[in-house]
């Protein structure tokens, strides 16, 4: 509460960031083939950005190992998403991760006490003396980890909006700038992306939706909606930063043709695959892989045509939470094959008969519910609406 009241310098907010890192083990990934780069976000609402980010920079030569979490609210946890794919693993010691991310660049599993222990501590702490919004704890929080995971680069996503944690853009831009401050004096290299969360990011809300679209938008491209092609336009521009924070390439414009040229030949595509597969899955892209899927869909579509003018990310949030795609409390159990499809975002054009959303519910009770939330997200003008671009702002 001191460090709440009394904000912490930024020596001081470098020096505790290493001390929490220097609390438990630190993985050591020597001999694995460098740049090694982990991600970040914030959380938010659709965010599945790890789920195609790691593949691609796993497949332009990085080696990617990270340490993900569960959701809490209406904010969605990698965690939870891949644990809706039937057999994947994310119970995986240090040394099993550094052993897999050698053969094939990537391995991601759930935060593991052995590694910066003293967070978990005091997140309890800030938790119960509301002191969770202080920016240096944030950044030391987030950073820690990245130290003791072994990361030498790293790329943040700071979300921005009604479905994240910081509501404005001043906000996100403090955040962003501790972040890339306090790095440089860990001896990280960063790179910190301010993104959209006024909106869901991408099509799909909820656990095993949410994999079906990342394993959609690495390889199968051709079919997606204007949603989901917003979304691969974000995870082309987080890996392309990464590449340029990593010193793999000079700028911006020759990271994002390499990354584009990982989607367009199939290369993240097996990356996804040896991913899943070294993790106890099943090939995404075969015909025997499959996930959980809930019993009742029911769309919805307009009455007049028009473009969508707004979709806030907090009420679709709230209403994949009603039918159970999310948690309250941390012991709380998730349903994943539960939540929102959406067809559209802000700008889409819509017309009547065609839908917009489909709900993905377990019973007709809780599909009611969220129908009438999502339905309440969603503003229709007359009149056309410019798209949101997904990226507000980078710092580095």
């Amino acid at each position: 509460m001191a460090a709440y009241f009394n904000p912490l310098g930024e020596e001081e907010t470098a020096a505790l960031t290493v001390a929490m890192a220097d609390s438990g083990e630190r993985l050591d990934l020597t001999g694995l083939p460098k740049p090694w780069v982990d991600k970040h976000s914030t959380g938010g609402v659709g965010d599945k950005t790890t789920l195609v980010v790691l593949p691609i920079l796993a497949a332009c030569g990085l080696t990617m190992v990270k340490m993900s979490g569960r959701g809490l609210g209406i904010t969605g946890g990698t965690i939870d998403k891949l644990e809706s794919v039937p057999g994947f693993r994310i119970d995986m010691s240090p040394a099993e991760l550094k052993a897999q991310a050698g053969q094939i660049g990537i391995a991601l599993a759930g935060q593991t006490a052995a590694l910066a222990p003293a967070d978990k501590s005091l997140y309890a702490l800030r938790d119960v003396t509301e002191t969770v919004s202080s920016i240096p704890l944030i950044v030391s929080s987030i950073l820690s980890k990245k130290l003791a995971s072994g990361a030498e680069t790293v790329v943040l996503d700071v979300k921005c909006g009604s479905g994240a944690f910081m509501r404005t853009t001043q906000e996100a831009r403090t955040l962003a700038k501790a972040l890339t401050e306090i790095g440089k004096r860990c001896g990280l290299k960063t790179r910190v992306a301010i993104t959209d969360m006024n909106q869901p990011l991408g099509s799909a809300v909820g656990n095993a939706l949410e994999v079906q679209e990342a394993i959609d938008v690495i390889g199968r491209s051709e079919s997606l909606n204007e949603a989901s092609l917003r979304f691969r336009g974000l995870c082309v521009s987080l890996a392309s930063h990464a590449l340029v924070a990593a010193e793999v390439c000079p700028n911006i414009e020759e990271a994002t043709a390499k990354v584009k040229v990982c989607l367009a030949d199939g290369s993240a595509q097996r990356k996804l695959t040896q991913w899943f597969c070294a993790q106890g899955a099943k090939d995404p892209y075969s015909a025997d892989f499959s996930l959980p899927s809930a019993p009742i869909k029911r769309s919805w579509s307009p009455k007049n045509s028009g473009w969508i003018s707004h979709c806030s990310a907090e009420a679709i949030g709230h209403a994949a939470m009603s039918l159970g795609a999310g948690r309250m409390k941390k012991q709380d159990q998730i349903d994943p094959s539960v939540g929102i499809i959406l067809r559209a975002c802000v700008g889409s054009k819509v017309e009547p008969g065609i839908p917009v959303f489909t709900v993905h519910a377990a019973t007709e009770q809780t599909c009611d519910e969220a129908m009438k939330r999502a339905i309440s997200a969603i503003s229709i003008t007359g009149f056309e609406y410019p798209p949101v671009d997904p990226v507000l702002a980078i710092v580095s």
